[in-house]
């Protein structure tokens, strides 16, 4: 994966963050997955945008456990 990428995860309380890749710290948050991807795709379309396949990941730079939006 590019080292440019977003990331969409849930962080157990019901909200949802646009990280980029390799940072914990949000580029935005929302309360639905859907308003954290319209949002990402509306400020940086030109960043690929993954979603976590499993929950409770803390490595992204496993690929198979992502999925391209």
């Amino acid at each position: 994966m590019a080292n440019n990428s977003l990331f969409i995860n849930e962080k157990g309380t019901g909200v949802f963050t646009v990280e980029p890749a390799h940072s914990t710290s949000p580029l935005h948050t929302s309360s639905t997955q859907a308003a954290a991807i319209a949002w990402a795709k509306a400020n940086h379309p030109d960043k690929p945008l993954h979603v976590a396949r499993v929950r409770h990941l803390s490595d992204k730079n496993k690929p198979d456990h992502w999925r391209r939006v």
